[in-house]
């Protein structure tokens, strides 16, 4: 399991600092294009182009850390209406395996969604950029949901859950 912890730490690494880089791209890009709308009266063409694309990789890969701290939103309900820890347990267990059931369906349509605009060849207006590179944000959180939703359900299943916003979130 030491593989495991290893690879998600290098995940990590890699993932953070390309979000703190794209977060001040997009707030770069969002100051520039304001000013140069409102001070020089002149759109920057193409610039809404990087940004969704920017976006767009900062949304997913920011989604994906959520669910691997298990910091993402959640409406935790059961605990309010039960002071049983054990169904507290099996309404987790319920939770992720039915998260995982729709992560897994969001793979195949990210697959799909990533497959067709490669097969299409489309590309944005101004920078020709191909629409998969934006496509394939989706698809490569969809897998790293599922590699953590697997890790939350077996770790619950096995009494060893993460606490949601748990920093030191490790796959086991």
């Amino acid at each position: 399991m030491q593989f495991l912890k290893t690879l998600d730490a290098i995940v990590v690494r890699i993932i953070q600092p390309i979000l703190i880089v794209v977060g001040l791209l997009v707030a770069a890009l969002l100051t520039v294009g304001i000013f140069s709308r409102v001070v020089l009266k002149t759109p920057i063409f193409g610039l809404e182009e990087i940004m969704l694309l920017s976006i767009m990789w900062f949304y997913m890969l920011g989604a994906a850390l959520a669910s691997r701290d298990r910091s993402h939103l959640a409406a935790d309900f059961v605990r309010v209406l039960s002071k049983n820890p054990k169904v507290w347990r099996a309404a987790s267990i319920v939770s992720t395996a039915i998260s995982l059931g729709v992560a897994i369906m969001f793979v195949t349509w990210a697959w799909s969604l990533f497959s067709f605009g490669l097969e299409r060849g489309q590309a944005t207006p101004v920078f020709a950029i191909p629409w998969w590179v934006s496509q394939s944000s989706m698809f490569v959180a969809s897998i790293l949901f599922v590699i953590y939703l697997t890790r939350d359900l077996i770790l619950e299943i096995t009494g060893k859950a993460i606490q949601p916003g748990d920093p030191s979130a490790e796959v086991e």
